[in-house]
């Protein structure tokens, strides 16, 4: 049985007055109540309810923040962070009311130690932004979710993305933070080095914690030189549990492929649409390779060979980069080619993941449910780690389109946790998928998140209402 996520409590509307009072004497013009304003600060991305805060705080540095923070704390008044409103489980909404936090102003890239391979950034900082900064110095940040998401919502939600099967994911890319906590302090939670022995390791406690434990107002990453060649392919299978399993031999064969995406055959035709593609509408894989020419092309070879072995093919392979950039380009558009699957309805993307021995398992399983339940609702996945997305088209006017599309996205994530699976591999959990959380993880360890949580937000203003209850 899933668990109910608790109501949130009520506002407090004279302590939130006299918090926005005290935060106007402190913080003046960076203080902003505007109806609009608030509402572009909720969630906007999710069939979830758009819940505003009380204000706006617009931060443009760490003692802004910790200034907030303090305020609010001093009222009893919750606080929750901002950064580019990519938030898809309104992880960004206001349940409590309360102040929202902008860092978007903080997108300052502070240091590039490319000795080191690592950088010091501000968390307005967007990757797309990160890595035209360190092109010229022939380095790449590479995770990415598609999104020109803000590192600091990244480091948040604990973010991946289509290279994540050969770099990792977020909590795998953080070196060190600095956290202004609950009580407006800041804290460093370690150095600048690859390793260290020393402690309890609070960076990866606050990568992902979706701004219930603090909020980040700097973060160090690691970097990585920008490979010397880089090929992609488009491979069309003759179905869903081909791909998947072309997937797994590839990554069971010890292939260093850098990107290995599923788009399913509605998404194709989507995409063919959308992007002005002629790709085959079939199942199909788009991958990419790093590393030397010679290398490249055997780890190319040596995939084409696999996807034969499965009906896969052929395979093209592009080493160009403009034909490269329209290729990705056109994956990463893909929520927005869903759209003109359903002209009128809104687009909400879940996700799950799964060990990648189940993955071509829960794909069909998934596939097979969307048709029964009549649903629009494209596939595509990051599966070379397991991770897969469905793209909803939901008419958020019609109640029963709207209760069929929440059936289904409770399905998807038994599904996925019956075959050992997580409810979410990098959406995160914000209020959406709190429902799910104690039979991901169990009531025992829930009560510890719990503990972690009391310990360091005794006060409960940091994002509360979001991950879990208390």
């Amino acid at each position: 049985m899933l668990a109910a996520a608790a109501n949130p409590a009520p506002r407090d509307g004279e302590q939130v007055a006299l918090a926005i009072a005290d935060l106007r004497a402190a913080l003046d013009h960076k203080v902003v109540t505007n109806a609009a304003i608030r509402e572009q600060h909720a969630n906007v991305t999710t069939y979830l309810p758009n819940e505003p805060a009380d204000a706006v705080v617009m931060a443009e540095c760490t003692q802004d923040v910790q200034t907030a923070v303090r305020i609010c704390a001093a009222h009893g008044v919750p606080v929750v962070a901002w950064g580019a409103g990519t938030s898809l489980e309104g992880q960004v909404n206001a349940p409590h009311g309360g102040v929202c936090i902008d860092l978007s102003r903080m997108n300052r890239i502070l240091a590039v130690n490319s000795a080191d391979l690592d950088c010091v950034i501000e968390p307005g900082v967007t990757r797309k932004r990160l890595n035209e900064e360190l092109r010229d110095q022939g380095l790449f940040f590479p995770i990415d979710p598609g999104a020109d998401a803000s590192l600091g919502g990244m480091v948040s939600t604990r973010a991946s993305g289509t290279n994540a099967v050969r770099y990792g994911t977020m909590k795998d890319n953080v070196l060190s933070l600095k956290v202004v906590t609950a009580d407006g302090n800041l804290i460093t939670t370690a150095t600048r080095a690859r390793k260290s022995s020393a402690g309890y390791d609070l960076t990866r406690l606050f990568v992902g914690a979706e701004g219930t434990l603090g909020i980040v107002t700097e973060i160090t990453l690691k970097l990585y030189g920008i490979p010397e060649a880089i090929s992609s392919a488009v491979c069309p299978f003759p179905s869903i549990t081909a791909a998947c399993d072309a997937v797994i031999a590839t990554i069971q064969s010890g292939i260093p492929v850098a990107r290995i995406e599923l788009l399913d055959e509605v998404q194709v035709k989507a995409c063919n649409a959308y992007a002005k593609l002629s790709l085959a509408e079939s199942p199909t894989l788009f991958l990419e390779f790093h590393g030397t020419d010679a290398g490249v092309e055997e780890q190319a070879q040596r995939f084409g060979a696999i996807a034969e072995e499965f009906g896969g093919g052929p395979s093209v392979f592009s080493t160009r980069p403009e034909e490269r950039s329209k290729l990705w380009q056109a994956r990463h558009d893909a929520y927005w080619a869903a759209l003109l699957l359903r002209p009128g309805a809104k687009a909400v993307a879940t996700d799950v993941c799964v060990p990648i021995s189940r993955l071509a398992d829960c794909v069909e399983e998934t596939k097979a449910d969307i048709d029964a339940m009549g649903l629009v609702a494209p596939i595509v996945g990051h599966v070379g780690d397991g991770n897969f997305h469905t793209v909803l088209m939901v008419d958020m006017a019609d109640a029963t389109d709207l209760a069929k599309a929440k059936q289904f996205m409770g399905r998807l994530v038994e599904r996925a946790l019956a075959m050992g699976g997580t409810c979410t591999g990098e959406h995160g959990i914000g209020q959406g998928k709190m429902k799910y959380m104690a039979a991901e993880h169990g009531e025992e360890a829930l009560d510890v998140m719990r503990t972690i949580k009391r310990a360091l937000d005794p006060g409960n203003i940091m994002n509360p209402g979001k991950v879990v209850t208390l």
